[in-house]
């Protein structure tokens, strides 16, 4: 494992979709994608190339959000994290209205060489700077899957907790992900 002062932690650029298309394909490739991920590596596959050009510059062109990487000193990504901002009255991603203005954290993925290396912990600290910089931000959440207990104690570690809420997987109505919200006890 290389030591953690050999990357530096930053927000991706427009230009650099091959780079958002591959470490996306190695998270849903990851064994923890079915219960981490709501989208399956081949529908990522079968993507063009116009969607990741987009998805790398759309944050640059609106503002409504961020994505975070951890870039090696070879330049190959470690891992990355995105911010949503969902504004007041919106419609979010799982059917609800956002009461208030919210980050929302999603797509957490660290290759596996470098977890436990100090890398999501750099990625959560940069996605929750820039979002708490944003100006009428009242909080920061993210959902976690019911059978995701890694990410559930990392997250608890950082300062997460949930929130009470929870909402059914898409596709499989059996299984939950739970809400949790930074600094909520």
């Amino acid at each position: 494992m290389e030591p953690a002062e050999k990357y530096v932690v930053r927000p991706v650029r427009s230009e650099e979709w091959e780079a958002v298309r591959e470490i996306r394909l190695a998270a849903l490739r990851d064994p923890a994608a079915p219960i981490a991920f709501l989208e399956t590596y081949e529908t990522a596959l079968a993507r063009p190339e116009e969607f990741w050009r987009d998805r790398a510059g759309r944050f640059e062109l609106d503002g409504s959000g961020n994505q975070f990487v951890a870039e090696g000193a070879d330049g190959r990504w470690w891992g990355s994290v995105t911010v949503r901002v969902e504004e007041a009255g919106a419609s979010l991603a799982f059917g609800d209205t956002s009461d208030v203005r919210q980050a929302h954290l999603v797509g957490v993925y660290v290759r596996p060489e470098h977890r436990g290396s100090g890398v999501t912990e750099a990625l959560f600290l940069a996605a929750v700077e820039w979002a708490r910089s944003l100006e009428g931000l009242e909080r920061v959440r993210l959902y976690v899957h019911q059978d995701n207990a890694r990410a559930q104690a990392f997250y608890r570690r950082f300062g997460f907790g949930r929130s009470g809420a929870s909402v059914a997987v898409p596709g499989d109505p059996s299984k939950v992900e739970y809400e949790m919200v930074l600094g909520h006890r």
